[in-house]
């Protein structure tokens, strides 16, 4: 247990001065300054860091590359992550901050790091995936593997970074395919399933998408035991929830001609859509490229679908049991952007 006493002292000039005396089971140390509240902080700095390290004295001392790959390496750790983050955790295993041993990891480090994403072309949202993922693995470091890491350089790094404007909040997504988009990628699609043999259907999972507001890996894990035809509803099991990771699941009403669509599905395997959702987004990616449609994700499809619920007259509430979101404010925030134009055809029906 180390402890500080202060003493006050006259100078040959008749000025105080202040020698924070610190004392430990290892020695002692002091230091003398010219304002008490300075050598006030400097002596709880210095018992702070006193013992921590005899805290972290039995500790082991890797680089942040060796506790990077230590995370790759446990699967208990490395299944629970989603691809962002493991995409994220490779890249920094071949940036130069890998470099750095834990422990010793600075504020200056992690904003030279920052500085060459920003300069590679790389925008302020994921470089702060690079600082939010790197920390997350580092505050493991001592409780997994008995390993010493500097994770609290984060709490000072962060807000200087924001200041800097070198990491940021992403930018709202507001992009929804337009009618004409949807005819062309329709079309496109099948020619695709007839010209390439594809075996899957792209034009009944495009159209259920939009129509179920679910996630791509979502309709691709349905399952035919999950379905209640008298109902018109599925089990749709772990939806993605940042507050729960499994054991999220909802009954999903399949509105307008989603039924149909599940109906018209061969009962060939235990799921619905018994497909690759990766081979799903690819062929979508690759027609839509051919096509020269620019800046329109697969997971958009899921906005198109809020924003008609929304533009039919269904309530928040409706919509959030056909999404899932259980924060109301982020659907309303960010899965919707309803066309103003919309709002007429809503007027005549009044």
């Amino acid at each position: 247990m180390a402890s500080y006493v202060i003493q006050p002292r006259k100078t040959a000039k008749g000025e105080t001065r202040y020698r924070c005396l610190v004392r430990s089971s290892t020695g002692s140390e002091s230091k003398t300054f010219g304002k008490h509240q300075v050598a006030k902080e400097w002596g709880i700095l210095r018992c702070a860091a006193i013992e921590n390290e005899a805290i972290t004295g039995n500790l082991r001392r890797v680089t942040i590359f060796e506790l990077l790959n230590m995370f790759y390496e446990d699967k208990d750790l490395w299944a629970a992550t989603g691809r962002s983050k493991r995409y994220v955790i490779k890249m920094l295993m071949d940036c130069d901050i890998a470099s750095i041993h834990a422990d010793q990891l600075r504020t200056s480090d992690i904003i030279e790091h920052c500085k060459n994403r920003r300069d590679a072309g790389t925008g302020p949202s994921t470089v702060y995936q690079d600082i939010s993922f790197l920390r997350s693995v580092m505050k493991k470091a001592k409780p997994v593997w008995n390993i010493n890491a500097n994770w609290q350089v984060f709490d000072e790094a962060v807000p200087v970074l924001i200041d800097m404007k070198l990491v940021g909040k992403a930018q709202k997504r507001t992009r929804r395919p337009t009618n004409d988009e949807l005819v062309r990628l329709r079309e496109g699609l099948r020619n695709r399933m007839d010209n390439h043999g594809a075996s899957i259907p792209f034009t009944d999972i495009l159209d259920f998408s939009i129509l179920s507001c679910m996630r791509i890996g979502e309709v691709c894990r349905i399952r035919w035991d999950d379905l209640n035809e008298e109902n018109k509803t599925v089990l749709v099991r772990d939806r993605k929830d940042p507050r729960k990771k499994a054991g999220n699941h909802m009954i999903v009403p399949l509105l307008g001609k989603s039924f149909e669509i599940v109906m018209s599905q061969p009962r060939t395997d235990d799921r619905i859509f018994p497909y690759n959702e990766r081979s799903v987004t690819a062929g979508f990616q690759r027609v839509r490229n051919a096509l020269g449609i620019s800046d329109l994700r697969y997971h958009d499809m899921r906005r198109e679908g809020a924003s008609r619920l929304f533009e039919a007259g269904y309530s928040i509430e409706e919509v959030a049991q056909v999404t899932g979101h259980r924060n109301l404010n982020i659907l309303w925030q960010v899965y919707t952007q309803l066309y103003p134009h919309k709002l007429h055809d809503k007027f005549k029906t009044a």
